[in-house]
């Protein structure tokens, strides 16, 4: 897996023939770090005059690489301002990189210190410009696979003045895991069909930590995840889509003293079953998978920095949802894992449907967990999308709430740019899913798209929470279990471009920040004081 690898630069020498390109991403014309440079700034800016408004690119023999590309930060200050004003300068600088032929650019960041000193939210300002540098750079993996990956991903590695080799090690990590996400979430749908998918968990995680798990056995879905496999029936007559669930364990060294639990939908095709997609909305549904990405995503930043004290167990439902003679079919009433019978609403509303058995199963094992919070993460429903544009959206039940789980997944976010916005539900939700007979006992659905469904994308929290039996587990329980749905709808792909747009990766770097960052940080310094 080529990525442009992170070097931390401790010193600069205008001799340095590590890199070929000096970058320096300044908010004035006047270099501190290269004085050397002010001069050629404002001579050039007297025939250039883009000079301090867009990147430029100009001779500096003084510097590392003979040449520099100078980008103004523009301005930071205002109530809007977040450190994606730097993730967005990375992806800017990836596009010039294509043309002027540089394979390992220096970046330099220079902000007034009074910026930093009075702005948190930049603390991590130059590691975002590396990530948006990666994501604009990457390339998707069936390219890579046909073509000389060398030659479209040339980019070799990118020096970072001012970070300790720490910093880049957990900056590398981050970027694999994200670089993952974007290979599950954005590959076509044969190549990342079910077993496709298993198969790349599979080989990603061998000899490693995280234990692999697969569950292939027909059999033993139809008895251990029945809403699963009704979605998945209509595809059994093609032995390449058949449903697999892909199960990753990692327990921490040391006694453990938190608990995740994490289920991703891996819808690998969607073409809304018997409701089918028309209009031209199936373009783009091989995408659909962002949700168990995300989780592969998370484990991998597991694997590779290996925080103590702490246990991941994810389950990611890997079906197609496909239409056949035996596609399920609105109406069907199936009882979950839990013992819940859901009335089928609409077979476009699969991800909630494969997700339900799988919460389930966590459910039991959250109940002997130490410190167990739960979450599921799906590109569930364009109502998130037009509510929060490219932004998660974090629905959770009261332990939750109580336990400030988004807001802090929120804050992490916030400094990585990943955002997110909390989402409250509430007893409308719950109404919305109720039972119209003694036949069943919850709706999957209504039979309008969630984008003209009132609180379309909370609603489907509540199913979640009831089809799972997770709702016996609320803050009035004798054993509350904290759930958090984490819908990726809007913020998984660039521009809400389904078909064409690049995957981000939303929600990995949140996550890791929130969860696995502050051990590594402890560990280290815990390491250091010995």
């Amino acid at each position: 897996m080529a990525f442009p690898l992170p070097i931390a630069v401790k010193a600069i020498q205008a001799s340095d023939t590590q890199h070929d390109l000096s970058i320096i991403i300044g908010q004035s014309l006047s270099s501190k770090v290269f004085p050397a440079l002010t001069p050629i700034l404002l001579d050039v800016k007297q025939y250039d005059p883009r000079v301090g408004i867009e990147p430029v690119l100009m001779p500096a023999d003084t510097l590392p690489g003979g040449r520099c590309l100078f980008v103004p930060s523009g301005e930071l200050d205002r109530d809007y301002d977040d450190v994606r004003r730097f993730f967005d300068i990375g992806k800017a600088i990836a596009k010039q990189l294509v043309h002027i032929d540089a394979l390992n650019p220096l970046v330099v960041l220079e902000l007034d210190e009074e910026n930093l000193l009075h702005d948190a939210q930049y603390r991590y300002a130059l590691e975002n410009v590396y990530l948006g540098m990666c994501q604009q750079l990457w390339q998707p993996l069936e390219a890579r696979q046909a073509l000389n990956e060398d030659d479209i991903e040339p980019v070799q590695s990118v020096g970072l003045y001012g970070l300790k080799d720490s910093d880049v090690m957990m900056l590398r990590a981050m970027e694999e895991a994200k670089r993952l996400t974007r290979d599950l979430c954005g590959t076509e749908p044969e190549r990342m069909a079910p077993i496709g998918f298993a198969s790349y968990c599979q080989d990603t995680f061998a000899d490693s930590q995280v234990k692999v798990e697969i569950i292939d056995d027909i059999e033993a879905m139809r008895a251990e995840y029945p809403c699963l496999y009704a979605v998945a029936r209509a595809s059994l007559d093609v032995s390449r889509h058949h449903p697999r669930v892909i199960n990753l364990t990692y327990e921490g060294e040391g006694p453990i003293e938190q608990t995740l639990f994490l289920a991703g939908k891996g819808i690998t095709y969607d073409t809304g079953g018997a409701d089918l997609k028309v209009g031209g909305h199936m373009a783009g549904m091989s995408r659909d998978k962002g949700g168990a990405a995300a989780v592969a995503g998370i484990l991998k930043a597991v694997q590779l920095l290996k925080p103590k004290g702490l246990r991941v167990y994810a389950s990611i439902a890997a079906v197609r949802n496909s239409i056949g003679a035996d596609a399920y079919v609105p109406d069907e009433i199936i009882t979950s894992h839990a013992g819940i019978r859901v009335r089928v609403g609409n077979t476009d509303a699969e991800g909630r449907m494969v997700l339900t058995d799988i919460l389930s199963h966590m459910r039991e094992q959250a109940q002997m967990s130490v410190s167990p919070q739960l979450f599921s993460f799906a590109t569930l429903t364009g109502h998130a999308a037009v509510a929060f544009g490219p932004y998660t959206a974090l629905m959770e039940n009261k332990p939750a709430l109580l336990e400030n789980v988004s807001q802090n997944i929120i804050e992490a976010g916030h400094l990585w740019s990943d955002p997110s916005e909390q989402s409250l539900v509430r007893r409308e939700d719950y109404d919305f899913i109720k039972p119209r007979t003694k036949a069943d006992d919850v709706l999957s659905s209504n039979n309008a798209p969630s984008v003209s469904t009132v609180r379309g994308h909370q609603f489907p929290m509540a199913y979640l929470s009831i089809a799972s039996g997770l709702d016996k587990h609320d803050a009035r329980s004798h054993l509350p279990l904290p759930y958090t749905h984490v819908d990726i709808a809007g913020s998984a792909v660039e521009n809400l471009d389904w078909q064409h747009g690049k995957p981000t990766a939303a929600s990995v770097s949140a996550f890791v920040a929130s969860y696995i960052l502050p051990r590594i940080h402890t560990s280290s310094s815990a390491e250091n004081e010995h």
